[in-house]
């Protein structure tokens, strides 16, 4: 369907700074003009793109997101680079087993998925096509995620599962399988670090479309992450990277929590996204 100059006047008029850009993502994806209006109508009303249309790009592929659930940013690619990179370093012998990926705090599963993509890549698997735009089989590696939002689950099931991942529901360590313990290669913990107080300055697309347990971190915006952070120990095979987003002015204090667990800790910055990850390695054993 082409992009109507109306359709760019509606959105423009909404505030939507890529109106051109998005014009063209709902016009792709609407599959009749009625079904374009009532996109154009949920996203001039404030409703995030990635929700309207169902889907977000990331790390170049393709996942489902479904209403109400967290958007993955685009900022979170580069805890995405710091992951495979972590992995990569790691040595890894014959008698080692598949790498081992759980993604907590899932919401669409985009982080895990990529990672685990990423990895499967490099390990030299064949890529055996999905039922979506990039999605692939991940020969080599295990992939694991969890939420406690029953939507995220639903959605992160449709993203994971065809991929050959699983899916739990449940609250962080609690909702995984007691046989990944001591196993995990690359822990992701995508929590939420937003402080309470400062959830009413969020932008209204996030506020008032995202589930609130995707967004407050509690009265210094840690509070999950060092539930987090002080459980990974056990979880981590030797070796083994927990990695979670924080600001940039929360990252010391992040830091202090990994090393607090026993983990060593690194705080890794991107300037060109803004994004702010710290690490936590596990000793060797």
């Amino acid at each position: 369907m082409e992009t109507d100059q109306a359709v760019i006047a509606r959105l423009r008029g909404a505030g939507c700074v890529f109106a051109e850009e998005e014009a063209a993502i709902l016009a792709g994806t609407a599959r009749t003009p009625a079904e374009l209006d009532a996109m154009v109508a949920r996203r001039a009303a404030g409703e995030p793109l990635e929700q309207v249309v169902g889907w977000a790009e990331f790390c170049g592929r393709r996942v489902f997101v479904d209403p109400g659930v967290f958007v993955p940013r685009r900022r979170s690619e580069f805890l995405v680079s710091v992951a495979l990179g972590f992995a990569r370093e790691r040595p890894r012998g014959p008698a080692d087993g598949a790498p081992v990926i759980v993604d907590l705090c899932c919401g669409t599963g985009a982080l895990g998925l990529a990672v685990a993509a990423g990895l499967a890549v490099e390990l030299g698997g064949p890529a055996t096509p999905g039922p979506e735009k990039g999605l692939a089989l991940l020969p080599g590696v295990e992939l694991y995620a969890a939420d406690l939002d029953p939507a995220a689950v639903a959605g992160a099931r449709r993203n994971i599962e065809p991929a050959g991942g699983h899916v739990y529901a449940g609250d962080l360590f609690a909702a995984l399988p007691d046989s990944l313990r001591g196993r995990i290669s690359v822990l992701i913990c995508n929590a939420p670090y937003v402080p309470t107080a400062e959830i009413a300055f969020m932008p209204a697309e996030a506020r008032d479309h995202e589930a609130l347990m995707a967004l407050d971190g509690g009265a210094d915006g840690l509070a999950i992450l060092r539930r987090a952070a002080a459980e990974a120990g056990s979880w981590l095979a030797p070796g083994g990277v927990l990695l979670v987003e924080t600001s940039e002015r929360q990252a010391t204090a992040m830091a202090g929590v990994m090393a607090a667990a026993g983990l060593t800790a690194q705080v890794h910055e991107d300037d060109a996204s803004g994004a702010t990850v710290v690490t936590g390695v596990a000793a060797e054993r």
